[in-house]
């Protein structure tokens, strides 16, 4: 029995740690300033350090005496209610772990690539230099000097056949901020080039470090693409400088800002809106109503939970970071940490949720270097449009319906 009474007081530790982490993922999702969230990960580092001891000392030790052979019948009614809760969220990690393992790409995704680079590898050395936790990045099976190039095909209802076979490459949450070196960066731009994208895009969290700008001349700089260059920025461009020293070295160097607007772009006689949304950090959702002939819409969102505007709004792809994978993905429990309304929902990955296909960059870096079972990752998406297909399928039938049965006489 005092085994069992063990157990149901371990998976009480672990439901209140999944409660403490849930409210600072919400948190972290909302437009605060980081004194505040550095006081809620305060409290939440006492939260889940402190709450173990106190179990194991009441009732595992005293009181009702649960480790020592007690009875659950001296466990007052408070005491119920707090297990009670803590075991409703250990329920709750137990699903969205299933959830999570259990998941599988959307039919939309046709095909999917992966290689990896290892920075550390090639030059010789870890490209760490003296910023903020370098500490973290000695930590065993730390993959945060390497990076996937990764190529995802999406077939999708909503593109014109003209512009099927568009590629973009997706970049996101890059976190200039000096713990990383440049020759990191260097590294991966070297790799984007190669990709030899149609259209770039950067989905924000770009420089956390003003003094780093230079840094996007040499890196981001170096890039072209012959449809365009569009950026916006997150909530760390927004939260530890002004934001628009960092707008002015982007545009300098040719990309796009079309943060809260929605600006064309032509190709092969179709008309592509791509949009731009910072919410809930900088200014206002873009308004695809200024693109009146687009007949695709494509959104740059920092963050995926502004994916029901863009359902609303009928985009057709929403390029999203912010999210990082959850930078720790764990062997059982999968992603834990992720700033986001939705929890660890859209931690990572491609999403079918129509009309809007939703793709979440694990992004390059962070605050912090480290990533376990997370590598960082840059994107080649190629968009092939349905619609061929239906007309391929439909030439097809035709032709068989047209030729003369090999039975007639």
């Amino acid at each position: 029995m005092t085994a069992v009474n063990a157990l149901l007081l371990f998976l009480a530790v672990a439901g209140h740690t999944k409660i403490v982490v849930e409210a600072i993922n919400r948190l972290h999702a909302r437009r605060l300033r980081e004194s505040v969230l550095k006081g809620t990960r305060h409290v939440h580092d006492v939260l889940i350090l402190l709450f173990p001891l106190v179990l194991l000392w009441w009732p595992g030790l005293s009181g009702p005496r649960l480790l020592l052979g007690g009875s659950w019948t001296d466990l007052p009614t408070f005491g119920w209610v707090l297990l009670g809760v803590c075991w409703l969220g250990a329920a709750g990690l137990a699903v969205s772990s299933v959830l999570w393992w259990t998941r599988s790409a959307p039919s939309v995704q046709t095909a999917y690539e992966s290689n990896v680079v290892d920075v550390e590898t090639r030059l010789g050395r870890k490209p760490l230099a003296d910023g903020p936790y370098r500490w973290l990045a000695n930590v065993p099976g730390n993959q945060a000097f390497q990076f996937d190039v990764v190529e995802r095909t999406f077939r999708l209802p909503g593109l014109p056949a003209a512009l099927d076979g568009l590629s973009i490459l997706h970049l996101s949450d890059l976190h200039y901020i000096g713990t990383l070196e440049r020759a990191f960066f260097d590294e991966v731009m070297a790799a984007s080039r190669e990709l030899e994208a149609d259209v770039a895009v950067v989905t924000g969290d770009v420089v956390d470090d003003n003094r780093l700008l230079d840094w996007i001349p040499a890196t981001l700089g170096t890039l072209s693409a012959p449809l365009g260059r569009y950026f916006i920025l997150g909530n760390h461009d927004w939260r530890y400088d002004q934001p628009g020293p960092i707008r002015d070295a982007m545009t300098d160097v040719g990309w796009t800002d079309v943060a809260g607007r929605a600006v064309p772009l032509s190709h092969a006689g179709e008309t592509i809106g791509v949009g731009g949304d910072e919410r809930p950090w900088m200014g206002d959702a873009p308004n695809f109503d200024d693109v009146p002939n687009a007949t695709f819409r494509l959104l740059l969102s920092h963050t995926p939970d502004n994916l029901g505007w863009a359902r609303r709004q009928r985009v057709d792809l929403m390029l999203s970071g912010h999210n990082h994978g959850g930078q720790v993905v764990l062997p059982v429990f999968g992603p834990v940490y992720s700033p986001s309304r939705f929890g660890c929902r859209y931690a990572a990955g491609a999403f079918d949720r129509p009309p809007t296909t939703l793709v979440v960059s694990r992004g390059l870096s962070g605050q912090h270097p480290l990533r376990l079972n997370c590598r960082p990752e840059i994107a080649k998406l190629v968009l092939r449009s349905a619609a061929i297909e239906e007309e391929h399928a439909a030439t097809a039938a035709v032709a068989s319906h047209a030729a003369p049965s090999m039975m007639e006489p």
